[in-house]
Parts: structure tokens; sequence; C-alpha cells
């Protein structure tokens, strides 16, 4: 058997797969999140360990842990767990959708060579501005800061006694110089901080320690079991859904949304706010187009109108052309392409005749074509997507998907029933560090493709035209 913890937004997944890679058993335990403050998101690191026992109790009450044979991890990115001499949090962990660092990214990004560095645009959301933030805010959390970790390298440090991280996760950070795959003296210093500061780096297939005896003994999981690098929550899915070779892409309909691709060298081209990163496997690297509020978007909306979300997709119907409503999914600013941690989201066109429908019609194209958005910007970096998959639970809505599929005029593939997110992803580098190999790393299989509608394609062109002029009217004032 093989374990895999994601550490989401909104929850901790547990999730145990055998030999075959057949899910045996799952668990999840619930997260919030504290908005003290406009712009602001943070978690209490303490509760994701928490969650973690939570997961692994109910997981152990299903199915016995005593075939374990490895443990990978898989998290939200970026999030800055600022920790001291003790390893005890200074301060609440600044999560990835924080973006009260903005000011703080736009210095680190004007900085001579960061970019060529890091891969990418430096983003309000990256970890390296949020201490910059903590020095001018927070100095007595900065001057005790011994060690800063992401967030699920925190719960490797509760599994195992370990402070590492790996690749793909450190690549968001902007410390990491993601060509050499290795931390960058240069890029701590613009932030007063050195490799002392820094875990230790290993690739994600690789061990980066073993479980503790005490834990082990309380899950009754073997003791010495190998605890993988793991990865970023995306490429943690993409080795779940063997999106590991170039041309292979998904589309993620989380929290957030990503269209991801596979590299098999370093290419950033950092003005189209793609973000270049290291995969979670050694020699590779990923390029992905980030949208801040994708399925979170929906449930905005679901809580505005008093309805479930998938009520309302429910509602839709066959696919019509985009209509005069419009929804700019910013509810927290955007990444690609605009880079604007500013912005905020508006709903527009509205008329008498805008009906509940019509708004749930409005924020599935407004996020259909921010997904558009960054398909234009992987393929103006020579991206080729030979073959999407669809995964999150927006992709359970066949609207979204033809809607997504018309709107960037390529067939969506929708695989067989199972779960090929991080936490898949997660158990299958846990099985490559106890020594499976390659072998993991098959694509899963495909229930039906959604093609594109079109009949329909002229119109949701003219339509995302309308959304990026849209945008520019709104920059600025919203």
């Amino acid at each position: 058997m093989y374990l895999g913890l994601d550490l989401g937004t909104s929850g901790l997944k547990a999730l145990l797969i055998d030999e075959d890679q057949t899910i045996v058993a799952e668990a999840t335990a619930p997260l919030t999140v504290s908005r003290p403050k406009p712009s602001w998101s943070e978690q209490d690191p303490h509760h994701w360990t928490d969650a973690a026992r939570q997961a692994l109790n109910a997981l152990k009450a299903k199915h016995s842990l005593a075939g374990v044979k490895g443990i990978g991890l898989s998290g939200q990115q970026h999030g800055a767990t600022i920790l001291d001499k003790a390893h005890t949090p200074l301060r609440p962990a600044i999560l990835w959708n924080d973006t009260r660092a903005a000011d703080e990214a736009e210095y680190l990004d004007g900085l001579p060579g960061v970019r060529e560095a890091v891969g990418s645009i430096v983003f309000a959301g990256f970890t390296a501005p949020k201490l910059i933030w903590a020095r001018k805010h927070e100095p007595e959390v900065f001057e005790k800061a011994a060690l800063v970790l992401l967030p699920k390298d925190y719960l490797r440090l509760w599994l195992t006694g370990e402070a590492v991280s790996e690749m793909s996760d450190a690549s968001g950070t902007a410390w990491l110089d993601v060509p050499t795959r290795a931390w960058s003296d240069e890029l701590l210093a613009h932030c007063d901080m050195t490799r002392a500061q820094m875990p230790g780096l290993v690739e994600g297939s690789e061990r980066s320690g073993a479980i503790r005896p005490a834990l082990a003994e309380e899950f009754g999981i073997p003791k010495g079991v190998p605890v993988a690098g793991g990865g970023g929550d995306n490429a943690a899915a993409a080795v779940g859904m063997g999106v590991t070779e170039e041309g292979r892409a998904f589309v993620s309909l989380g929290t957030s949304g990503v269209v991801f691709t596979s590299n098999p060298t370093f290419s950033p081209m950092p003005e189209t706010a793609v973000h270049t990163f290291c995969h979670a496997l050694p020699n590779k690297w990923h390029q992905m187009g980030v949208i801040l509020s994708a399925t979170d978007s929906l449930n905005w909306y679901a809580n505005l109108v008093g309805a479930d979300p998938a009520s309302l997709t429910g509602e839709l119907g066959a696919l019509t052309a985009p209509g005069r409503v419009l929804f700019m999914p910013y509810l927290g600013g955007e990444r690609t392409p605009i880079n604007d941690p500013r912005v905020r989201a508006a709903l527009i066109g509205l008329g008498h005749e805008a009906d509940r429908v019509a708004g749930t019609r409005a924020v599935i194209e407004g996020v259909t074509f921010a997904v558009a958005d960054s398909v234009d910007a992987l393929k103006a970096c020579g991206t080729a997507l030979d073959m999407v998959i669809a995964v999150g639970g927006g992709s359970r809505s066949r609207y979204w998907l033809e809607a997504i599929a018309t709107a960037i005029d390529t067939p969506i593939a929708v695989p067989i029933a199972g779960d090929y997110g991080g936490a898949f992803g997660a158990a299958r580098l846990g099985a490559m560090a106890a020594g499976g190999g390659d072998a993991f790393l098959t694509p899963p299989k495909i229930d039906h493709d959604v093609a594109p509608n079109k009949n329909l394609t002229a119109a949701f062109q003219d339509a995302h035209a309308r959304y990026r002029a849209t945008y520019k009217a709104l920059k600025g004032i919203s």
C-alpha cells in the first residue's frame, strides 16, 4: 500500500492505493481560512497537523495501514509558515491567495535578474514578498524567523522531524533558482535572508525522511516507512494524471483554476504571466497558467443567491451562446495573464431580464474565458497542448467542460471515475520513493471526450474579446 496526503486550502485528504494503483480507502478533514483583514488569507499550521491526525485515524478505521510501504505529500503552494528556533510557528501561515504583499512583489519583480532565476513574474501570492512584508510590518516575527516552510513541508516536519522541501513547491517561493534547482543566495539576500533559514531540498520522487516512530505506532504504519519529497498541489496532480511528458496537459477546475503542461527543459516567458516551475520529477519542468478563483467564483455566486453550486449548474441545460451578462472572476485579483492583485470581480450587463440562470451562465463563462486566457498565454510560450485532461470539482459539469472546449477549440478528455488529484499523485511519489520506479506514471483511462461546439465557436470568440476589453475598463477602478 502507498499513502498520499494532500493538504488543500479547504481540507486535507488522505488516500490509500495498492500495488495496482487502485484506491483502497480515503478520508478527509475540513479546514477553514481566516481573513482578518481585506486581501488577507491565513491558516493556523496546528490545524494542518490536527487535520492530518483526524484524516489518518479515519483512514485507519476503514483499512489497516500495516501494508504501507511509502508516503507522499502534496499541498497548497506559496504559503509562508514562519518558525522560530524551536520550530514553533510565530504567526498564522500567510496563504497563496493572500495579496497583502503586492507592493513587495512588485519590488522584487523589478530587480535585475530575478525573473530569469525565478522563471516567472514574482506574484503577490509567492512566499518571498510575504517575508519582506513581515520585515516591514511585523519585525518581531521576522527577527525570530529561523526557518520558513511551505504548508506541506510543515506537515512533513510533523511526520518525520525533517525540515525538507522539494523542487516543484520550492519553485513558487521566489528563492529557488529554478533552472539549476537550488536555493539562490542572491534571491534570499533581497529579503535579508540566508540559506540557513531554508529547508533541505530533494526531488519529489526521492526520500525526504521516514515517519517518526511515535506516529508510526499511533496509526499502525510500519516503522521506517519513507516519506517522499512529494509535490506542490498541481505538480502532484500532474503525476497523478501522468502529465509528465511534453504535449500532455490538464485543466483543473478547483478552488483556483490551472492549465498545466509538462516540459523537458526550462523555457520561461515571464511576460505572459505563465509560471515556469520545476516538476515533481527529476530533470523535468512545467508551465502553468493560474486563475485565482475558479469554482470559488461559483461558490461565491451560490452563496449570494442562496443555492448550492450543483443545483445552479443543473439548471443550465444545453450550451448556449454567451449572453450580455458578463462576470469577471477577479474575487482576489488575478495571475495569468494580467498579474493584477488589486483588480476585483464584477458582474455587468445586467438588465431587467437577467435572472439566476443568466448569472450562473455568466460565472461559468467568466471562468471559461480566464482559462482561455491561460491557454493563449501558454501557446504564446510555444507550448503545444496535444492532450488536455479535465480534473477538479468543476469538471463534473458537462456544460462547463463544453464551454471550455469551445472557447479554446480543443477537445477535453474526461477520465474514468476516480481521484487523480494531488493525493493520488502524492501516493504515486511515495511509491517511487519506496523503489516503485516510473511504472507508476501512466495516464488515466479516458471515459469520453467533450468536443468543441463548432456552431458556437464564433460567439465564444466574440464574448472572449469583450471579456478582455472589460478588464481594461475595470483596471484601476474596481
